[in-house]
């Protein structure tokens, strides 16, 4: 769920960006898509990392027979 969720914040931070530096570039847009991206890092950074830990963690498992 959080991969999700950091990717949708990642959309939202590009699409706000095009939409702003289409129509008009200001302190909002600019806001938007600094949080957007801050979200995203804080919510992706941990679930990859923790989906590749259980991934081997599996592998492992089947590796030793468990």
């Amino acid at each position: 769920m959080a991969n999700r969720l950091g990717y949708l914040c990642f959309g939202v931070a590009i699409v706000t960006f095009v939409i702003g530096f289409i129509v008009s570039f200001n302190a909002t847009v600019s806001a938007v898509v600094i949080t957007s991206m801050v979200v995203g890092s804080i919510l992706l950074a941990p679930a990859i990392v923790l989906g590749y830990a259980v991934k081997a963690a599996e592998r492992d498992d089947r590796e030793r027979g468990l």
